[in-house]
């Protein structure tokens, strides 16, 4: 899968997680902040994303201060994905 195909599968999976149904992949841009200005997520939803990525890619974090650094935005994501899921 090439990096654009994650990206859009990824983009595919936030709106299905997290129930936004008023949202399209293209909605999403790879780089616009997740959280607060950006897409407006919160607390809750970092939970059902770092649930997202155990289920979905067998990622697990465990540190508050490394999800605060993966879950930037759709690029940083992307590029945690590749360096660490499980094959």
């Amino acid at each position: 899968m090439t990096k654009e195909e994650l990206k859009e599968q990824l983009k595919s999976q936030i709106i299905h997680f997290l129930n936004l149904t008023d949202l399209t992949p293209s909605d999403i841009k790879d780089n616009e902040p997740l959280f607060a200005s950006g897409l407006g997520l919160d607390s809750i939803d970092s939970l059902e994303l770092i649930v997202l990525l155990k289920k979905e890619y067998g990622i697990n974090i465990q540190d508050q201060r490394e999800g605060r650094k993966i879950l930037v935005d759709i690029n940083t994501m992307v590029d945690y994905i590749e360096e660490h899921r499980k094959k």
